[in-house]
């Protein structure tokens, strides 16, 4: 991990603090009003080693800081995947995204995000986007939320055999939260990248059960598709499945 980028994803990743905030970088976090003013943050942490007739390991590694200030929520945030059998590494993603929120009156606010994402095995060297827009929550229950957004960005995209390319996007996304129970969360978010060249969707669906005030487990499922990637990547779409720790104060 040579590249600037990635040491500043190391940098993220060490950053875990917090509150119960889990919203993904696509998406909006909670509404400013709900939480203290100040910091706040999580970490979590999904690893798994096989050994025997099969030798593979899988780690997961995300983080999470958010600072709330009057209307604005600014949030910073760092992924790392990694997956490797019989010693040749199958799978190798680095994610670092910064995101701001501004809430209007009523359900309604305006968002801004900067993202570097670089895939190993996806035919890209590194993908930044810039995406702004207008969001609103259409569903605001105590134990139910449903919020959308959409707005026009950029997106730099750095390929490994062929001519760069800078693209303009459309973007749209979904977040639903369900609260089951006090100690039960169902969260799924989708969101969809859409340029001249492909279209990029992206669908997470999590089940998070908290043991105390600070530690939870989390079962996830993301899936990642490319309509049309470059000649070199392996597949159009990846699925991760992880089982994880996820601490917050």
């Amino acid at each position: 991990m040579s590249h600037p980028a990635s040491r500043l994803l190391i940098v993220a990743l060490s950053l875990g603090a917090g509150a119960n905030v889990s919203a993904s970088p696509f998406y909006a976090p909670p509404p400013v009003e709900e939480k203290a003013h100040g910091f706040s943050g999580e970490a979590e942490l999904g690893y798994t080693h096989l050994a025997g007739n099969t030798d593979s390991q899988t780690l997961i590694g995300k983080s999470q800081l958010t600072w709330l200030r009057d209307r604005w929520t600014h949030l910073l945030r760092g992924e790392v995947r990694h997956v490797s059998r019989d010693g040749e590494a199958s799978a190798e993603q680095y994610r670092l995204t910064g995101r701001e929120r501004y809430d209007l009156e009523g359900p309604h606010y305006l968002f801004g995000f900067a993202r570097w994402e670089k895939d190993r095995f996806s035919g890209y060297d590194y993908q930044l986007a810039a995406i702004a827009g207008y969001g609103r929550e259409l569903i605001r229950h105590e134990h139910h939320r449903l919020s959308l957004e959409a707005g026009p960005g950029y997106r730099h995209d750095r390929i490994d055999t062929e001519p760069n390319a800078s693209l303009g996007v459309a973007y749209g996304a979904l977040d639903w939260q369900f609260e089951a129970s006090e100690t039960t969360t169902l969260k799924q978010e989708l969101s969809v990248e859409a340029t001249d060249d492909n279209t990029t969707s992206r669908a997470l669906s999590s089940l998070t059960a908290r043991l105390n005030s600070r530690l939870a487990l989390r079962l996830s499922h993301e899936i990642r598709r490319n309509s049309q990637p470059p000649e070199e990547a392996e597949a159009r779409t990846d699925h991760t499945t992880s089982a994880s720790l996820l601490y917050s104060w």
